[in-house]
């Protein structure tokens, strides 16, 4: 047993603060948190409370700032909206088709909290996909930018469904000259701000999100995240979060004594830098869910990835996190213009989707250095984000491990006859968790071909070393 192991049994033991119990879900015995929240809306109500401090907002995209107050008057103003404009339902659909920008968050929350799914619709996506993700997710409305409205403006009439298209950063003129009474501007939505917040019954397992995942072959397929999927990530991290510190606190300083307990007071606001896209889980699920519940500043930069402007911000805002994607990490570490902006401020980096190169570490320690720590993680759409982790010393220790499973997954590691494979011994890694989807939209044969007795096969190659930290060996799949 390691040094993290033993702290994290404490954690999710007998007593421990986030004990994990097991429980049926779906017929499925899972493990799971005893103590948890039982939606989403319950994590905005508690965030909403936050108010409006000028020193702490919730959202920064250009000069725009948004409190944690005035972003949940306003999406409960969209929640009302979508009931009184187009008769919205509880399980309707809100498709979203627009870069990262303060509507796409207002838009998920003002969904889920009427009892909605919002459909993240692909930012990159060309005409067809377009229609076929609307067409196939059935939605209702569609929230969008003008720029990628252009691509499904004469297509409209191909997605029978849709019953009104808001446009954002548009004004009523633009969209009556789009000679369609369906394109109304996002104001529309957002236009009777309210502290009230929906009252349409949720339960864990109403469904949250519909995410596209591409296959190898067909057409994507979309993975559903219900409420209780996307709690546990949530639960996941804030876990994560303890552990880490805990395992810092246990590490022994130069002089031979632990690290001081943090001092008194409020805790300075944590400051994210959020690149990754909206509809993506890490985006969505990782970084905007929890950045809600954490009081996190979310920090949204405009347009496409650019390493200057991500540094830019990092300086600007004081970026305390930031949790992205390997490929971003390298073009920041590699930007030559690196040196000429201030980034002391970084305390985290986080990424998934790949070992951890040791160069890798190495650049990320050399040009953030008041660096922390890392977080490397492992998890897929159908996982409602991260499955498995791995953070700071074990890290450094393991660089080619993803780390060890959360508390609430179970992993199984099984060759191509079924059997479970031996510590060491490379076979399909298998999820079982309350993470797991409850399937692909529509698409029942997929989700019986994905999920069998409970475990999700990830179709990627990996084995478990005897303390029980995965290694990722081929990727059939990218988080």
């Amino acid at each position: 047993m390691t040094a993290t192991t033993e702290l994290r049994a404490g954690l999710i033991g007998p007593g421990g603060p986030f004990e994990v119990v097991r429980e049926v879900v779906d017929g499925v015995e899972v493990p799971v948190y005893r103590d948890r929240l039982p939606n989403l809306r319950t994590v905005a109500e508690l965030s909403a409370g936050r108010g409006d401090d000028p020193e702490r907002p919730f959202l920064v995209h250009g000069e725009r700032r948004i409190g944690f107050g005035e972003f949940f008057s306003l999406a409960n103003a969209m929640s009302g909206a979508l009931v009184d404009q187009v008769a919205f339902a509880h399980g309707d659909r809100v498709a979203v088709l627009s870069a990262n920008n303060p509507e796409w968050c207002i838009s998920f929350w003002g969904t889920v909290n009427a009892g909605g799914v919002l459909v993240g619709l692909n930012g990159w996506w060309k005409t067809d996909e377009i229609v076929y993700g609307l067409q196939d997710s059935g939605a209702k409305v569609l929230v969008a930018d003008a720029k990628r409205f252009e691509r499904i403006a004469a297509h409209l009439d191909d997605c029978p469904d849709v019953r009104a298209v808001y446009l954002i950063d548009v004004d009523p003129s633009e969209t009556a000259a789009a000679g369609d009474a369906r394109v109304r501007p996002f104001a529309e939505l957002i236009a009777t701000p309210t502290a009230t917040f929906p009252t349409t019954p949720i339960t864990e397992d109403d469904y949250a999100v519909i995410f596209y995942t591409s296959g190898t072959t067909g057409r994507p397929k979309g993975a559903i995240s219900s409420h209780r999927n996307m709690v546990a990530n949530l639960q996941n991290t804030i876990f994560n979060t303890a552990l880490t510190a805990l395992v810092e606190a246990d590490r022994p300083r130069p002089d031979g004594e632990r690290a001081p307990a943090s001092t008194s007071g409020p805790a300075p606001q944590t400051v994210a830098l959020l690149t990754s896209p909206l509809f993506h889980v890490a985006g969505c699920h990782s970084s905007l869910v929890v950045g809600t519940l954490g009081g996190v500043r979310l920090v949204i930069p405009e347009g496409r990835f650019d390493p200057a402007h991500a540094l830019e911000l990092i300086q600007r805002e004081r970026v305390t996190v930031w949790a992205t994607v390997p490929t971003m990490v390298w073009r920041v570490c590699e930007f030559e213009g690196r040196g000429d902006y201030d980034t002391t401020s970084v305390e985290r980096v986080a990424f998934g989707g790949s070992p951890s190169a040791d160069e890798l570490l190495r650049m990320v320690y050399e040009t953030f250095p008041n660096c922390r720590g890392t977080t490397n993680a492992y998890g897929l759409t159908e996982s409602s984000s991260t499955a498995v982790c791995i953070n700071d010393r074990d890290a450094l220790e393991r660089p080619s491990s993803v780390g060890l499973p959360m508390p609430v997954v179970d992993l199984r590691i099984e060759r191509a006859d079924g059997t479970e494979a031996a510590p060491g011994e490379p076979g399909e890694v298998l999820l079982r968790s309350p993470l797991i989807m409850p399937g692909y939209w529509g698409k029942p044969e997929a989700t019986a071909d994905a999920i069998i007795d409970g475990w999700l096969h990830s179709g990627d190659i990996g084995y478990v070393d005897a303390d029980g930290y995965l290694y990722i060996t081929d990727r059939a799949k990218d988080m």
